[in-house]
Order: structure tokens, then sequence, then C-alpha cells
């Protein structure tokens, strides 16, 4: 990535919430202006706490950091900040990195006016946004996701959680962000891999929600794939869009209708979890999953095969696996009776129905997802 010596204008997706709506700022060199951008969003903002993924602390938070530390405020006095890193990887959603930085919380005398700051990818979001959402029940939080993957999903939304050892995800809380800062710029130091990774939930949208999307992410995969400036933003704005608009109508998921965003994500946190946190990232096991989700649609004739053969192409377009000859059966189906969309014991799926349209499916055969699963080894 590479947005030259001007900024591009910055796009704005707002999360409609009533009186929790915030907006997503999408644009390029945006990291040194941080503290005009919060200020400007809240402007009674005294002390800051920002938790940045290590992986990122140089040079990203700690130009965000040094951009608050110099922003002068409305009230005269400079914002005080407290930081701290933590590691990178899914390891650090967990119940012992959550105790930490709650006890780090309260030695900032952290209270109800201070705004936590999250600056890294999906782990960092997630982890940060608990602490928010839980200390003193509750401080504002802003979102500043450093990988695509964040960009796209889980810093829109206001989900939050940590990891128990056998379950991802299965503790936290809705918790909405003021704000979500979009800078393009920070996926320059992104490695390949969770570039790569991040396009299967770009992906999802265009299956999921919006057909015309689908098609323009088909036609523009190779620029996607290169890191095309206008192309990436583009992709990151309507998947922003896209969230936002189920966010809006479903937010704490009452009426199924956000279920639709875990297109693919029953089997992915499955694979994730028999195939040690790791082996995978995140997006693969999902493009994997949306593999295994349309295969049990078409065996199920809930789609077309067409469905199948146009979502593996574009998948194979934009270099992720749509395989995984590791899939252990046995493994896999334990953990998806554990997650959160069974229903009184039942399994149930987002599956296909054509491009741009789901569905939840409900009292689906153990035979059935077998087969699924077996689909894609």
């Amino acid at each position: 990535m590479s947005s030259g010596s001007h900024p591009h204008p910055t796009l704005c997706v707002e999360v409609p919430l009533g009186d929790r709506s915030y907006n997503i700022h999408i644009g390029t060199q945006q990291i040194d202006s941080f503290g005009q951008t919060i200020l400007a969003t809240l402007p009674d903002l005294s002390h800051a706490l920002v938790i940045a993924d290590a992986a990122v602390e140089d040079p990203w938070a700690k130009r965000l950091t040094e951009s608050l530390t110099a922003c002068p405020t409305p009230h005269g006095k400079p914002v005080r900040v407290s930081y701290r890193s933590v590691p990178s990887g899914e390891t650090s959603k967990s119940v012992s990195q959550l105790s930490d930085i709650w006890q780090w919380m309260l030695d900032c005398s952290t209270d109800r006016s201070s705004v936590l700051i999250a600056v890294g990818g999906g782990v960092i979001g997630d982890l940060a946004g608990f602490a928010a959402a839980s200390f003193t029940r509750g401080i504002r939080f802003i979102q500043v996701p450093t990988t695509l993957l964040a960009m796209v999903d889980s810093s829109v939304g206001g989900k939050t959680g940590i990891n128990l050892p056998t379950s991802k995800n299965m503790v936290g809380a809705f918790w909405q962000p003021s704000l979500v800062m979009i800078d393009t710029d920070v996926l320059s130091t992104l490695p390949e891999r969770a570039y790569i990774s991040g396009l299967a939930e770009v992906i999802k949208y265009g299956v999921i929600d919006d057909a015309a999307f689908f098609d323009w992410l088909d036609a523009n995969a190779a620029k996607l794939v290169a890191r095309d400036d206008e192309a990436v933003r583009h992709a990151i704005a309507e998947s922003c869009r896209s969230k936002s608009r189920v966010v809006g109508e479903d937010e704490r998921e009452t009426s199924g209708r956000r279920a639709i965003l875990n297109y693919g994500h029953t089997f992915a946190h499955a694979i994730e979890a028999t195939a040690g946190y790791g082996k995978l990232l995140h997006g693969e096991a999902v493009a994997i999953g949306m593999q295994m989700a349309a295969n049990m649609a078409i065996d199920l004739g809930r789609c077309e095969a067409s469905l199948l053969s146009r979502q593996t192409d574009l998948l194979l377009a934009c270099g992720l696996p749509t395989t995984f000859p590791e899939a252990d059966v046995d493994a896999m189906l334990p953990v998806m009776q554990r997650d959160k969309k069974v229903s009184h014991g039942k399994l149930r799926f987002i599956l296909p129905e054509r491009i741009g349209s789901v569905g939840l499916v409900g009292d689906v055969a153990p035979e059935a997802v077998v087969r699924a699963i077996e689909s894609c080894r």
C-alpha cells in the first residue's frame, strides 16, 4: 500500500444504532492526525488508554500515541495517555491476559470518563473491547484496526470477547465503539499471508448480502491481491457498509439476521479449535468453512452447484485455501455442538441460497455435517 504524497479523501460509513451510532473513517495518512480525529468525536477526552499489538507498536501505535499527547484539547490540558502492548496471536485472548489488563487499568486510575483505544488486529480489538465493556461496567472504546480482517469484520459491530481453552469467543459482551478509524497505510507492513487471510471475510459479504459486490470482487481480484490502493479502500468500505446494515437491523443477534455474518464460521471455529490455534489463520479457516457450508447447501438441495464454483474460483483467485486435508471429523463435531448457534442441542448453519443471499438452517443431521467436512478434505 502506498498512499503517495497526498491523502485520499476519507470515506465515512455510519453504523446506525440510535444513540449508540458511530462512524467508521476509512482513509490514508490518518495515524499522525489521530489526536484531532478523536477529539472531534470525544471533545471531553482527558485520559486515553492505548492497548496495542506488539507487532504494530513500531511505527503505528507509537505514532498514534504521539499524536494524542501532542494534540491541544478544548480544555487546555494535554491528554493523559497510558500505554500497554500485548503479545501477538490468538493465545492473548485469554482470561489471564484480560486479568492483567484489568489490573493495569486500575493502576492507571481509569474511570468512566477514560477512553480505551485498541490498536491491532481482531485479537486486540476483541480483548481490549471486552476490557472496556467490563471495567467499571463499561468505559468508552475506540477501534484502530491494523489488519484487513479486523478492518472489515471484528472492529465493526461491537462484539468483544476472549477464548476459553476449548472454545473460541465463548465469553464476551456486545460493546459498541465510539469510533472506528481505518488507515489503509498500515496494511503496508501487514505480512502477505495475513493480508490474504482478510480477503476471505471480504468475499463473505458478497456471498451473504451483496451480489453486485461479489461481481465487483470477481472482476478486481487481481487488484486486491496486489493491494491496489483504490480497490482495497473500496472493498473495505463496501464490506463495512454491508456489516453496518446487518448490525443496524440486529445488534444483539435477537432476530437471527445478524447470524448471517457467521457464514462459514461454524466450520471455521471447529477447524481452528481442533487444528490448534495458529495452524491456520482465521480467514483461511473461514474460506474453508465457506466451502464446507456451500457443499452442505448443495447436498441439502438449497442452492445450485454453480454457486460453489463461483465461490471456489474467487477464493482461489485471491490466494485462499479451499480444502483442508487434515480436517478431523471426529474432533470437529463435538466442538460444533458447543457453537453459540446450537439450539436445543440441534446444529444450525448459515447456508447460501444464491450469491447475495443466505439463510439460517436448523436441525441439520450429523451425517450431513460429516459429508460437508469430508467434501473439503
